[in-house]
């Protein structure tokens, strides 16, 4: 027998919402419709929260996956198009305007085939600073067998509405050296780090040092191996051409904020996105859709004797 179940809550000074299916359990803020933690009982977390991360209004928590729109990362590096949407954009901060403000709760759902949560935001009725545009977003989160999480944009304007977009994704590993990353094989990617290089990914993806990568038609499909943990998550997109691969590594992990010193061994960011010249332009009365579905399967490793 299936058990599911969405009850309110408070964390800190935000209020968040508890959703729960079987042995799966998700937290998600109203402020910025942030998925906080994804975990099973029992197991470790599957999406990764920052034991700093502070539950305070006004600013996006360390963790969970924040959604980045309408830009992703700093606007100056974005297309033409989405920097002339903004009215001030050498004064714009990374990752767009809507991680730090409320949105609206639409609905929740108990069924017994899954618990479901849907929010809004809606620019006309909740105006961003110099960004004078008409559009609203839709973010549904699914919690059965598997996470579903979709984001829609409308464009409520009556001209085309630009924008860049990701799905910020915190997930938990158990050592980052350990861990590698599946379907990137033959990508080409953005090496960020090395002035914006185009390159090509030979072979899976190992981490070694810090890691900031965009990854350019990627399939639908990536997965990240944790053979200390004995798992796989598996991670399906569509909507989406451009994915994300960050990790801080020993001395950036020193300068954020809301994070340990040490807790980039814990983490990867795989963010499916919509950046470059994968960027969104949506004519008047149409919608895009970011969807993201992801579920973990355990493997098992038979260690020799010694």
């Amino acid at each position: 027998m299936t058990t599911a179940s969405v009850d309110r809550i408070e964390m800190g000074d935000l209020t968040c919402w508890s959703l729960s299916f079987n042995n799966s359990k998700l937290l998600i803020a109203e402020q910025g419709a942030q998925i906080l933690r994804y975990e099973n009982n029992g197991e470790p977390p599957i999406i990764w929260l920052s034991e700093h991360a502070e539950m305070k209004p006004g600013n996006s928590q360390r963790g969970g996956v924040p959604v980045c729109w309408p830009w992703f990362g700093d606007l100056l590096r974005n297309p033409d198009s989405v920097q002339a949407m903004h009215q001030q954009p050498q004064q714009a901060g990374a990752h767009g305007l809507v991680r730090s403000i409320d949105w609206a709760l639409e609905g929740v759902e108990q069924r017994e085939e899954c618990a479901s949560i849907t929010f809004s935001y809606n620019s006309l009725e909740q105006p961003l600073a110099h960004w004078p545009h008409a559009a609203e977003l839709i973010l549904s989160v699914r919690l059965g067998e598997r996470l579903s999480i979709s984001l829609v944009c409308r464009n409520l304007g009556d001209q085309p509405l630009a924008f860049s977009q990701a799905l910020h994704s915190y997930f938990a590993v158990s050592d980052i050296n350990q861990v590698s990353v599946e379907g990137l094989q033959d990508c080409s990617y953005i090496e960020t780090l090395e002035d914006w290089q185009a390159r090509s990914q030979t072979g899976a993806l190992h981490f070694s040092g810090e890691t900031d990568r965009i990854y350019l038609n990627p399939p639908a499909k990536l997965q990240i191996i944790d053979p200390l943990w004995q798992r796989t998550i598996n991670l399906l997109s569509t909507g989406s051409h451009s994915a994300v691969v960050w990790n801080p590594w020993i001395d950036k992990a020193q300068r954020l904020s809301q994070f340990d010193d040490a807790a980039w061994q814990q983490m990867l960011c795989i963010e499916h996105a919509n950046v470059l010249d994968d960027a969104v332009t949506l004519a008047p009365a149409t919608e895009h859709e970011l969807a993201l579905d992801i579920w973990v399967e355990h493997t098992l490793t038979s260690h020799p004797l010694v």
